[in-house]
């Protein structure tokens, strides 16, 4: 009985030895230190109630360093010089300096030769554009002259000869119109003061018979859109001081008293208005007793210049 029990235990044991378990992959766990997943060391599974023998998941361990590669890093993180020297492309490659020094020397040069020619090529088509403008300009406060001619301001006078050795853009110039028949229509006087927003340039006429203004034409402005840039856009502003008698007397719209000397201001832009009227006041200040002066010699009629090629 005991020999047939040893023996069915017997056989027992070298069956559960030659057949393999069922193990479920998901409770597989790491192999003991003797490769056998849970396994005793004579190859009986664990009694019953204790945790079932487990494999080792590939899953598991899938993108954990290998032990070779988790060795290559040290415990501060920093990688060992046997990785470094496996990654040449992690290198980091000098430059000399001097090398920096000239590539920045060369640029600057060429974007400084680039502006120097831009510069050249645009600048006499600027001073062209600006000269037609003024032009355009002398022959609208005039009312159209048949010609006209620069007279510049040397020692306090008025005078068409320039000055020798004397460069003529320094110098502060006006501009007489004539008639067919030779009378003086009226001088184109310029003038600039800061306003509201920038610079503020025009042009007005002058009739030193009357001693009235002929127009004026703003020539260069960047007050606001809208509101100050109504100096050149507003004709009815614009068109005001055609027979004003300077000095001009900005006032509000609706407060006039009838004198030739006032002009209305536009709402809203009551210090652009006041700059076109005091750009008018201070150039007939300093020019207008120079005109009286010129006009009162008596001369003979200027050389016939085309109004195109005057000034």
């Amino acid at each position: 009985m005991s020999a047939a029990g040893g023996g069915r235990g017997g056989a027992d044991r070298s069956g559960r030895r030659g057949r393999k378990l069922p193990i479920a992959p998901e409770r597989a766990g790491p192999a003991d230190a003797n490769g056998l997943n849970g396994l005793s060391d004579d190859g009986e599974a664990p009694p019953t109630g204790e945790a079932e023998p487990r494999q080792s998941d590939p899953e598991a361990t899938e993108g954990s360093p290998p032990a070779a590669e988790a060795e290559a890093v040290s415990a501060d993180g920093e990688t060992s010089a046997d990785e470094e020297a496996a990654a040449p492309g992690l290198s980091v490659l000098e430059v000399p300096s001097w090398r920096l020094i000239l590539t920045l020397a060369v640029a600057g040069a060429l974007a400084g030769l680039a502006i120097v020619l831009v510069f050249g090529w645009a600048e006499p088509k600027i001073e062209a554009h600006r000269a037609a403008a003024l032009r355009a300009a002398i022959q609208e406060v005039l009312g159209g002259p048949e010609r006209y001619e620069a007279l510049f301001v040397v020692d306090g006078a008025l005078t068409r000869a320039l000055p020798a050795n004397v460069d003529s853009t320094r110098l502060d110039r006006i501009y007489a119109g004539y008639a067919a028949d030779g009378s003086h229509m009226g001088f184109a006087i310029a003038g600039e003061q800061p306003g509201y927003q920038d610079i503020v340039g025009l042009i007005f006429g002058y009739d030193a018979e009357s001693g009235e203004l002929l127009g004026m034409k703003v020539l260069e402005s960047k007050e606001t859109p809208g509101l100050g840039d109504k100096i050149e856009k507003d004709s009815a502003f614009v068109s005001s001081f055609r027979g004003t008698l300077p000095p001009v007397e900005g006032i509000k719209t609706g407060t006039g008293t009838g004198s030739e000397h006032e002009v209305d201001m536009i709402t809203g832009a009551t210090i652009s208005s006041r700059t076109v009227i005091e750009i008018i006041n201070k150039r007939m200040e300093s020019i207008g007793p120079m005109i009286d002066a010129y006009t009162a010699e008596p001369r003979g009629a200027p050389a016939a210049v085309p109004a195109e090629a005057g000034g």
